[in-house]
């Protein structure tokens, strides 16, 4: 798919179909200003025809506004599969949460992406096309871009589609293309360690987002099917030397689940690994998913809880929610294919 190309690699693909070079840039730029390849109007139907099994069929099929003004895309691809994507408005700009996998074969107990399990990864295009789809919802283009920061945590784990991930950033991030920089991409795992270390190694200006949500392995493996596989202090320590590597603070995420992670207890095992290098801790009232049997805290409670890790000497502060009345908040994020279909 073109969209998986950067701009030397569709100069290259018009190149050997015998077209000029100017005929990849218009290609180039019809693709990052997400438009289909009937509305490219500087294209003659011919070279559309050559191109047509090549071209992104991406598309945005419904669109959802929360009370609070975000916006959840639900966005197909050419096989018929979905994803979700959300759109959020800050002093700043525009943040988008983009998907990197259809479904997401992680299993966490409080997230709705992992119900169905994996259906299959998104490429590198794909997980752009998310992107340059909301770009043009919002009136902007290649040119005139309007989305300001990303976010890679919709549905799926990142670094469980690493190359298509690695590759994506590279697109984003090209000044050829969107043109936006490494420093406003954020990347969330539930704690691939060894790729952690791997991504380390990149040597990126993105933000490694760790997701945490329990404060001793015994806690985790009742929520979260991969710490059956990395203990907490391998995490620690992959995390250590990614900021050894980069340079770059490490957020955690830590959802409150009443009567799980919410303890006292779980405040001074916190601060007992937590101390030490440069990290935030985002708290989050866990946002409940209908199949799950698990209950959210108040936001005064988790206030509440982040003075208490504050009084320890922690860096934390109470994630704003957004878009949990249409299910576009943290852990919402589903495929719901039919559903949307029929409606």
């Amino acid at each position: 798919m073109l969209s998986d190309f950067n701009f030397n690699e569709i100069n290259l693909y018009t190149k050997k179909i015998g077209l000029p070079l100017f005929r990849g840039e218009q290609i180039f730029d019809a693709i990052y200003s997400g438009k289909s390849l009937e509305e490219i109007s500087n294209i003659p139907k011919a070279l559309k025809d050559i191109i047509i099994n090549d071209y992104p069929k991406y598309k945005i099929i419904k669109k959802y506004t929360s009370k609070d003004g975000t916006q959840k895309f639900i966005i197909e691809f050419a096989d018929g599969n979905i994803v979700e994507s959300v759109l959020m408005k800050y002093r700043y700009g525009y943040t988008v949460c983009v998907s990197t996998q259809v479904g997401c074969r992680m299993g966490c107990k409080f997230c709705a992406s992992t119900l169905n399990g994996l259906s299959r990864n998104l490429s590198a295009g794909e997980i752009l096309g998310q992107i340059v789809l909301i770009n043009r919802d919002l009136g902007g283009s290649k040119k005139d871009r309007k989305i300001t920061n990303v976010v890679l945590m919709g549905s799926g784990e990142p670094l469980d589609n690493y190359e298509n991930v690695i590759k994506f950033l590279e697109l984003i991030s090209s000044s050829k293309g969107l043109n936006i920089s490494q420093r406003n991409i954020s990347l969330s795992t539930c704690g691939l360690v060894d790729k952690i270390y791997k991504l380390a190694e990149e040597k990126l200006n993105i933000t490694l987002t760790v997701s945490l949500h329990a404060s001793c392995d015994e806690k985790r493996k009742k929520i979260m099917p991969i710490a059956n596989q990395y203990s907490i202090s391998e995490i620690m320590e992959a995390c250590k030397f990614y900021y050894q590597k980069t340079g770059r603070k490490i957020y955690f995420e830590y959802t409150l689940i009443k009567d799980v992670n919410d303890s006292k207890e779980d405040i001074i095992n916190l601060t007992k690994f937590l101390k030490g290098f440069l990290f935030h801790l985002n708290i989050i009232p866990l946002n409940e998913v209908k199949e799950r049997k698990l209950e959210g805290v108040s936001r005064l409670f988790a206030y509440h809880f982040v003075d208490e890790l504050k009084k320890h000497g922690l860096s934390a502060t109470v994630r704003r929610t957004m878009g949990e009345d249409i299910e576009g908040a943290c852990g919402q994020l589903r495929n719901k294919m039919l559903k949307y279909k029929e409606e």
